[in-house]
């Protein structure tokens, strides 16, 4: 997996499955949330996302008050997070 950020956003590219991609994706929003209030987040290519991923987005949306638009280019993964109830939290938005 790739992470890329470009100014309130941040690009994936990769599917999401490991505890190292977890941390890479962490670490640069954490840079991010310190001056940002809203972020893009591009899911590329990814089929899957990890739960721990799905834990820290709640997190930055409910506890640090950070909006987070989501978008997605595998529209079984946008189903998927809609059947979670994550669509509205994360505003996820299919560009596939």
């Amino acid at each position: 997996m790739k992470v890329k950020k470009e100014g309130n956003s941040v690009i994936l590219e990769g599917n999401i499955k490991t505890i190292g991609d977890f941390q890479a994706i962490k670490h640069v929003l954490d840079e991010m949330i310190l001056d940002i209030s809203t972020i893009n987040i591009i899911l590329l290519d990814s089929i899957s996302i990890t739960s721990s991923i799905i834990g820290y987005l709640t997190k930055l949306v409910h506890k640090d008050k950070v909006n987070i638009n989501l978008s997605v280019g595998n529209k079984e993964l946008v189903v998927l997070l809609d059947d979670l109830g994550l669509s509205d939290l994360l505003h996820v938005r299919s560009i596939g």
